[in-house]
C-alpha cells in the first residue's frame, strides 16, 4: 500500500470537507435577514423645552412610559408571531393582516417617532415650499389650521391628525387609536408631513378635557422645517 504522507492527508481531508460543505449548502448560504425592530428616537430635545405649551411631566410620561411600551410590545409580537417584513413600510401595507397587538403597538411606536419630530420650541410660521403648498392648497394658512384644527377636534376617542402628501396633493385627515396614513385600513391615504396625538394621555395633565386648547398650544412648537424636509 502506498504511503500517504501528512502533508497529502491534511490537503485530502480539507478537499473532502469543503466537498461535502458545498454540497449541503451552508458555506454558500447567505445570512438570515434581520428581523424587523422598532426602535425609540431619542427626543431632539430637552423635556421641558416645549413648556408652557406641552409640560415636562405630559412629556415624561408620554415619551418614558407610553412610547416605551409601544416599542417593547411591537417588537414582542414581532419576535412570537414570526413576522418577516424588512421594513416599516412593509408592516404598515400589510396592517390588515396583522394581529391586534402587532398593528396598534407598530403604530404607537411609529407615530410617536413622528410626533416627537415633528415639534420644536420657538415655532414660526411656516415659510417658503411649506407655506406656499399650504396657500395654494387651503386658501391660506389660517385657513389650513382652521380645517387641520377641526379633523383633531372631530376624531372621536382617542387618535391623531395628519396632514399627508397623497400623490402630489396635500390633504387633511385623521386616523382612529394608533392606525396612520401609510396602513392599508382606513379612507385616509397618504405620506406623513405633520401629526398630532389626540389621545387624551397627551394633553390631560395640563389641558384636562380641553382638547380644543391643546390643539391651540400645539401650533407654537410646529417644527415646520421637518415639515420641509417631508415634502423633498
Amino acid at each position: 500500500m502506498e504511503k500517504i504522507s501528512r502533508r497529502k492527508f491534511i490537503g485530502h481531508a480539507a478537499g473532502t470537507t469543503a466537498a461535502v460543505a458545498l454540497t449541503s449548502g451552508w458555506l454558500s448560504a447567505k445570512p438570515a435577514a434581520a428581523a424587523l425592530q422598532f426602535s425609540q428616537v431619542a427626543l431632539p430635545y430637552a423635556q421641558n423645552a416645549l413648556e408652557p405649551y406641552i409640560d415636562s411631566a405630559t412629556m415624561d410620561i408620554h415619551y418614558n412610559k407610553h412610547h416605551t411600551a409601544y416599542i417593547k410590545n411591537v417588537n414582542d409580537a414581532i419576535a412570537a408571531e414570526n413576522i418577516a417584513f424588512s421594513n416599516e413600510k412593509e408592516f404598515f401595507a400589510s396592517a390588515s393582516k396583522l394581529s391586534p397587538k402587532a398593528r396598534n403597538n407598530g403604530g404607537g411606536a411609529w407615530n410617536h417617532n413622528f410626533f416627537w419630530e415633528s415639534m420644536m420650541p420657538g415655532s414660526k410660521a411656516p415659510a417658503g415650499k411649506v407655506g406656499d403648498a399650504l396657500n395654494s392648497t387651503f386658501g391660506s394658512f389660517d385657513k389650513f389650521k382652521e380645517q387641520f384644527t377641526q379633523a383633531a377636534m372631530t376624531r372621536f376617542g382617542s387618535g391623531w391628525a395628519w396632514l399627508v402628501n397623497d400623490g402630489g396633493k396635500l390633504k387633511i385627515g385623521s386616523t382612529p387609536n394608533q392606525d396612520n396614513p401609510m396602513m392599508d385600513v382606513g379612507d385616509l391615504k397618504g405620506t406623513p408631513l405633520l401629526a398630532l396625538d389626540v389621545w387624551e394621555h397627551a394633553y390631560y395633565l395640563k389641558y384636562q378635557n380641553k382638547r380644543n386648547d391643546y390643539v391651540a398650544a400645539w401650533w407654537n412648537v410646529v417644527n415646520w422645517d421637518a415639515v420641509a424636509n417631508r415634502m423633498a
